[in-house]
């Protein structure tokens, strides 16, 4: 289904700025979305000559068309929680959790081993999410750290690890879209200046070591463990018999087979490159990892009568209706960015500060990281964003001589991209975060939003650095030391001492 652009001028932003102005406010996301979305058709139908029902037709229309491209999505994301859900059942999670509890003792190796885990997943953002939060969140539990923390940690380390991973589908997708100006290699050597993925990733980590929260999060955290707020116990237990391999055999075959499958889909075994053949259709390789795993499922549990078939069909069912809310928001965040997109010009209106920008040239990264985080946190989508950014980026750097600030350039498209994709309230990375926390959504977005925009204002200022200084290392030094500065001072109070008075 095709559609038609209209420029819109200023009024391309409001959309985007309604949804996300009134997820926060009254705290519902559902409605807040459709809103935004709905008010983006208004303007494209009232720009084109049409009614109120070409709004409405035109709502739909698009929705369809984003539900067929996603496709494979959904299936994917439907076996995945079957999986989650017969692991649960099975008694895998519990079985694995006990046996965790006997290594991990304090609440600091829970949040490390976390942090890890997310960044060895480092394929796919959306399966990062779902599996680490699956196998980690019995015991963050048990540990007494908030749900909230746990989707943060799973986030930070799913679309800001794989933006910088060689070997995933977003690294192919970056490559395809500078193959005439180096490819591949361009991809690599924008990674030291990806400057918010290195830096969400060491603030994680250093979270995780020293336990030093502020804000919302802190305030999270210390209900949870203080016990002012109880994590919800799962209304039904696994099976007592359960053992952690009924949980590590079925996830290790779904990774294997997921990253077979997405070599598979490509044309690996046909002589395609690897690299190449994992990016060609992601989702569809993920979907047959995760029948793999279900499959996996099946032989382990029934013949030791783990469950009958009968229940182990009913879990799947379950499973399936557990992924319906988040998988609504997911289609509606999808439709309002297909309007912003596609219909109403709201990538294009942004993008034209760059182009106008009289500033001096080492401005530029710093320029472009701004645009970059505002256009995705808007659309709540990175992809979306670096496909729009990085022609016009290339353009710039060739037009203006300013060659020498392509690489830099770049990186801070990239970062300012995955900003928007780690914690905008309509991003689907955001969106799985919660979901394999089960945190509640507005929840994770209240409580990771500093912690985000801590990470990009920091960026911001190492963009500075790096555009004047044209290195990264320089850019990198300066930021960690305002990251570790910043995060002391925003920590302190009579309540504040990191882990050691929360073990």
């Amino acid at each position: 289904m095709e559609f038609t652009m209209i420029e819109t001028g200023w009024l391309s932003i409001l959309p985007p700025i309604i949804a996300i102005s009134l997820a926060l406010i009254t705290k519902e996301v559902y409605s807040s979305l459709f809103i935004g979305l709905f008010s983006g058709m208004l303007i494209y139908a009232f720009a084109a000559g049409g009614t109120v029902l070409t709004a409405v037709s035109t709502t739909f229309d698009m929705m369809y068309s984003k539900i067929a491209d996603n496709a494979y999505m959904i299936i994917f994301l439907a076996l995945l929680w079957a999986v989650v859900t017969l692991v649960s059942k099975a008694g895998g999670s519990e079985a694995y959790g006990r046996w965790a509890e006997k290594r991990l003792k304090t609440r600091r190796s829970a949040a490390l081993a976390t942090s890890l885990l997310g960044v060895l997943i480092f394929i796919d953002d959306g399966f990062n999410c779902l599996t680490v939060g699956t196998v980690m969140r019995p015991i963050t539990d048990r540990l007494r750290i908030s749900r909230e923390k746990l989707a943060y940690i799973i986030d930070a380390t799913a679309a800001p690890v794989c933006i910088i991973a060689p070997v995933s589908s977003w690294a192919v997708a970056v490559a395809s879209e500078v193959s005439e100006t180096g490819g591949f290699h361009i991809f690599l050597s924008t990674i030291p200046y990806n400057l918010y993925a290195l830096l969400t990733i060491f603030m994680v980590i250093f979270l995780s070591v020293t336990g030093r929260d502020f804000g919302p999060m802190k305030k999270a955290e210390e209900a949870v463990r203080t016990g002012e707020v109880k994590v919800e116990e799962r209304a039904q237990q696994g099976n007592p018999n359960g053992r952690v391999i009924d949980l590590v055999l079925p996830i290790l075959v779904l990774i294997v087979c997921a990253i077979l499958g997405m070599a598979y889909v490509g044309g690996f075994f046909d002589g395609v490159s690897f690299s190449e053949a994992i990016g060609c259709n992601p989702t569809a390789g993920l979907t047959l990892g995760a029948f793999a795993g279900l499959v996996t499922a099946f032989i382990l549990y029934i013949p030791r009568k783990l469950m009958r078939p009968k229940e182990f069909v009913e879990n799947i069912v379950s499973g399936i209706g557990n992924i319906v809310p988040p998988m609504l928001i997911l289609i509606l965040s999808w439709t309002l960015g297909g309007v912003c997109r596609q219909l109403i010009g709201t990538g294009q209106f942004i993008s034209g500060f760059v182009s106008s920008s009289n500033l001096p040239l080492g401005f530029l990264p710093f320029l472009i990281f701004v645009v970059a985080a505002l256009m995705s946190f808007s659309m709540g989508t990175s992809w979306g964003t670096f496909g729009m950014l990085i022609p016009i980026v290339t353009m710039i750097c060739a037009a203006d001589g300013a060659g020498s600030l392509l690489i830099p350039s770049l990186g801070a498209t990239l970062a300012g991209s995955v900003y928007g994709d780690h914690c905008s309230p309509i991003s689907d990375t955001t969106i799985l975060a919660s979901t394999g926390a089960s945190c509640v959504h507005i929840r994770h977005v209240e409580t990771q939003l500093p912690y985000a925009t801590l990470v990009a204002v920091i960026c911001a200022v190492g963009y500075l650095v790096a555009g004047f200084t044209l290195t990264p290392w320089i850019a990198i030094a300066v930021s960690v030391v305002l990251l570790v500065a910043v995060i002391l001072v925003l920590n302190r109070s009579k309540h504040a001492s990191g882990w050691k008075s929360a073990e």
